[in-house]
C-alpha cells in the first residue's frame, strides 16, 4: 500500500507564526515559506513611525545545509524587513519612495545575513536563498538573492521579475572569478549551486572580507497595468523543470477554467512532479485585482494561495504516481 502524499495549502498565513509545511525534520535541504495576506502589524512599528497599513510582502526562503538559516530568517522576518531598517515613512508611492524601499530591502538582506553569522544556534554551513515581492499601490518590487524566481503574467506572456543567481551564468561567473572564487561542475567553489545567499558563513568568513558568495539582492520593479494578471513565486524545484512561460500558461489556463489560485498552485506542483523534479516545491500564486481596482491608490492582491510539498511527501507522491502509471 502506497502512503498518501501530503500536500499542504495555506491561506492568510499570519506573520511570525508561519508553520513549516511538511514533515521531514531530518532532511538536509528545506524550503521555508512566509506568505502574508493581510497588512503587516506590530506594536513596534507604530513606535518607529512606520505607516499603520504596510504592504503585503510575499517572502520565499529556500534553505540548504540544514534548516537553521531559513528558520531563523523566517522567525525574525518582521524585525529584519521593517523594524530594524529605515523603511520609508510615507505613503506617496513615487520614485523617491520606491528608491527608499529598495535601499531598505537591501539593508534587510545584509542585516539578516550578518545576524546569521552572529547567532550561535545557526550552523555556519547553513544558508538560504531569499526572494521577497511587495506591492505598493500599482508598483510591484521584487528583491532576490538566489535561485527562487518571480514571474509576472502580462497578457499571457511571462515576464521574469528576478534573475536566477547561478555561478555558471555569465553575469555571476565574472563577479565570482574576480573575487577569487571558482566554479566546479556548476558549483561555487565546488560546494553551492547558487552565487548569492544568506548565511553560509563557512564560505564568507572573516567578516568584512570579499567573498564570491554574497547576500546582496538584485531588484526589479514594474508599474502594474490592466494587462498584468497574476504573479507566480516559486523555489528552484519548480524552475529546474519548467520554463517561466510554461508555468504562466498552466496558471492562466487554470484561472480561466475555475478561477482558483490554490488549484493553480497545485497544478504547478503536479506538473513539476510529472517532469521529475528532485527538490522540494514551494509555489505562491497571487492574482491581481480587477483593472478598476488597479486605478485606486492602494490595490492589494485579490487572492493568495500557497502550495508547498515536503521532500518526504514528494517521494510518497512520486511513488503513488509511479504505481498508477503501471496500471
Amino acid at each position: 500500500m502506497v502512503a498518501e502524499a501530503e500536500v499542504v495549502c495555506q491561506q492568510r498565513v499570519p506573520v511570525l507564526d508561519v508553520p513549516y509545511f511538511g514533515k521531514g525534520s531530518n532532511i538536509e535541504e528545506i524550503d521555508e515559506i512566509v506568505a502574508i495576506s493581510s497588512p503587516v502589524s506590530s506594536p513596534k512599528l507604530g513606535k518607529v513611525g512606520l505607516p499603520a497599513d504596510l504592504p503585503t510582502p510575499q517572502l520565499v526562503l529556500d534553505g540548504h545545509g540544514g534548516p537553521e538559516a531559513a528558520a531563523y530568517v523566517r522567525k525574525h522576518a518582521l524585525r529584519f524587513f521593517f523594524e530594524d531598517v529605515d523603511f520609508p515613512r510615507t505613503c506617496e508611492f513615487d520614485d523617491v519612495f520606491m528608491e527608499g524601499v529598495e535601499n531598505s530591502l537591501s539593508k534587510s538582506f545584509l542585516l539578516a545575513d550578518l545576524a546569521l553569522a552572529d547567532d550561535c544556534t545557526v550552523n555556519s554551513s547553513s544558508g538560504t536563498t531569499a526572494l521577497v515581492a511587495m506591492i505598493f499601490g500599482r508598483h510591484l518590487m521584487v528583491a532576490n538573492a538566489g535561485d527562487c524566481r518571480a514571474v509576472l503574467c502580462r497578457k499571457g506572456e511571462a515576464v521574469d521579475m528576478s534573475e536566477d543567481h547561478r555561478p555558471i551564468y555569465p553575469s555571476e561567473r565574472g563577479r565570482v572569478e574576480d573575487l577569487g572564487g571558482f566554479i566546479d561542475d556548476g558549483y561555487l567553489n565546488g560546494v553551492l549551486s547558487v552565487s548569492r545567499a544568506l548565511g553560509d558563513w563557512d564560505m564568507k568568513f572573516p567578516k568584512g572580507s570579499s567573498s564570491p558568495l554574497i547576500a546582496e539582492p538584485e531588484f526589479r520593479q514594474v508599474v502594474l497595468t490592466e494587462d498584468d494578471e497574476f504573479l507566480i513565486i516559486g523555489c528552484d524545484g519548480i524552475w529546474d523543470v519548467m520554463s517561466s512561460q510554461h508555468a504562466v500558461s498552466i496558471v492562466r489556463k487554470g484561472l480561466r477554467r475555475h478561477n482558483d489560485p490554490e488549484q493553480c498552485a497545485r497544478d504547478l506542483v503536479m506538473e513539476a512532479l510529472r517532469c521529475n523534479t528532485f527538490d522540494n516545491l514551494t509555489v505562491i500564486v497571487v492574482c491581481f485585482s480587477s483593472p478598476d481596482h488597479l486605478e485606486q491608490s492602494s490595490p492589494r492582491p485579490r487572492r493568495l494561495r500557497c502550495c508547498s510539498l515536503s521532500a518526504e511527501a514528494l517521494c510518497s507522491l512520486r511513488s503513488l504516481l509511479d504505481a498508477n502509471a503501471k496500471w
